[in-house]
């Protein structure tokens, strides 16, 4: 399925930025209030030294709410031969919702697609319908799944692909 418009496009108040070294306390932060599977500060330090730092962003709100942390949330991916894997997305709590999400993921596929890749991977938890309407609406669909891939709880991961390149 390919991708659609509406994850292409937001007119979100935030912006949108590479992520960098200064991003990583609140990127872990994000990370462990999610239920994500846990990559840690190094673990995001060491993507950044490699030529994917490119398919890792942030979101910033525009303009930063006084007594708010700068990121409202990020995300990561890695390129594999034409092929992105979308390895983490996340959003604080309070801005879940709110389409930061969306913007995120539209910005990582226009770079992946940039970079000539034409298709993106991602696993998702099998209970959380919301991502997977996330992912749905920007064109994502379920092509497998992978028992018990997930712990802390265990719960199966489910498959999702969408076309991103020329063809798509």
């Amino acid at each position: 399925m390919p991708v659609t418009e509406a994850c292409l496009t937001s007119g979100l108040g935030v912006s949108i930025s590479p992520m960098s070294e200064h991003d990583l306390l609140e990127v872990v932060e994000i990370e462990n209030s999610s239920r994500l599977s846990p990559w840690g500060w190094e673990a995001y330090h060491r993507e950044l030294q490699t030529s994917d730092r490119r398919l890792m962003w942030v979101a910033r709100l525009d303009p930063k709410p006084v007594d708010e942390k700068a990121l409202a949330g990020y995300i990561a991916g890695r390129l594999a031969a034409d092929e992105l894997h979308i390895n983490n997305v996340a959003v604080r709590e309070a801005h879940r919702r709110t389409g930061i999400a969306t913007a995120l993921l539209g910005r990582l596929l226009a770079e992946a697609r940039a970079c000539q890749a034409s298709r993106a991977y991602l696993e998702v938890r099998a209970g959380n319908a919301a991502a997977q309407a996330l992912y749905e609406a920007c064109g994502f669909c379920v092509v497998g799944r992978r028992r018990h891939y997930y712990s802390n709880p265990q719960e199966d991961a489910l498959i999702m692909a969408a076309e991103i390149g020329e063809s798509a």
